[in-house]
């Protein structure tokens, strides 16, 4: 007598990639890392980013800041918005990816990817607005305009939260592109599914290639090069360890990059303000003479 029984199927074990300069390479190491979820269940694996790699995403960045931070402020919200949509597609798939990250129901979840998407609405709003909130025309006594006009730092080096595998992530990237700069960003290294999601959301948008690269692995790692990284012009140290960030600061210091203070609560907890889209801006003064 034949056993017709269907054999169990075996999953198809995923080993996802970085995203530098909108493509999806591997790690120039060839290192992986497993990924786990609350119960330890192998989930999948994820590259484990090297000095080379960080190297490269700060090279794509840098050819991508001309186009991205001349592009005008309503394309640039055009892109966020998109972004925003496509991430609304992916709901449910970020929705899993949190629950089996993080100590979250699906149901709260989904509440944190609504969060999430909302804030991309937030900060793809800001971008037209930014030169009135944060410019000025300036009172002068001579036959002269002065304006006051915000331009956009640079490359910014991110260290995403390590405990808010998404909309973390999406709070201290969203502001970086928002103002005009590129980034590298430096995902939770215990929950990078949501973040390689979110990458292959930023392939899939109308998002220039090199404006936002993803790295996976080990931020203690990584971040000491992305600080000491002379085309870097600035770095948020939020998903660094503690202990680290001062020694961060002593780094970035030697080659002048702005270095965003990191103090009490996380700020992806509450609503968000205009501090990290002022963070990352330069004012400029501009004087014209008026002619006769």
């Amino acid at each position: 007598m034949s056993d017709n029984r269907t054999p169990e199927r075996l999953a198809v074990a995923k080993t996802y990639k970085l995203y530098i300069g909108g493509s999806f390479p591997r790690s120039e190491s060839g290192r992986v890392y497993p990924v786990h979820d609350r119960q330890g269940t192998f989930l999948a694996n994820a590259a484990h980013a090297s000095r080379k790699d960080v190297r490269d995403a700060v090279a794509a960045a840098r050819k991508a800041f001309g186009g991205w931070s001349g592009a005008t402020a309503y394309n640039r919200g055009q892109v966020l918005f998109r972004i925003a949509e496509v991430m609304e597609g992916r709901r449910e798939q970020f929705a899993a990816e949190i629950s089996a990250a993080e100590d979250l129901s699906r149901k709260q979840a989904r509440s944190t990817v609504d969060d999430a998407v909302d804030r991309m609405v937030w900060y793809a709003g800001w971008t037209d607005k930014i030169s009135m909130v944060l410019g000025a025309a300036n009172p002068v006594a001579g036959p002269y305009f002065s304006f006051s006009v915000p331009e956009p730092t640079g490359v910014v080096g991110v260290l995403a939260p390590p405990d808010s595998s998404l909309l973390g992530l999406i709070s201290v990237v969203a502001p970086v592109i928002a103002a005009g700069n590129t980034c590298v960003v430096v995902a939770s290294a215990d929950r990078p599914l949501p973040a390689v999601t979110f990458a292959e959301v930023l392939a899939t948008s109308d998002v220039p290639g090199g404006v936002v690269n993803v790295l996976t692995g080990q931020a203690a790692e990584l971040a000491p090069w992305l600080a000491a990284h002379a085309d870097v012009n600035a770095l948020d140290p939020t998903g660094a360890p503690e202990e680290l960030r001062t020694e961060l600061a002593k780094t970035a210091a030697d080659t002048v990059k702005r270095v965003l203070p990191v103090r009490g609560e996380p700020d992806w907890t509450r609503e968000p303000d205009l501090q990290r889209l002022r963070a990352f801006t330069e004012v400029k003064t501009v004087w014209h003479p008026v002619g006769t």
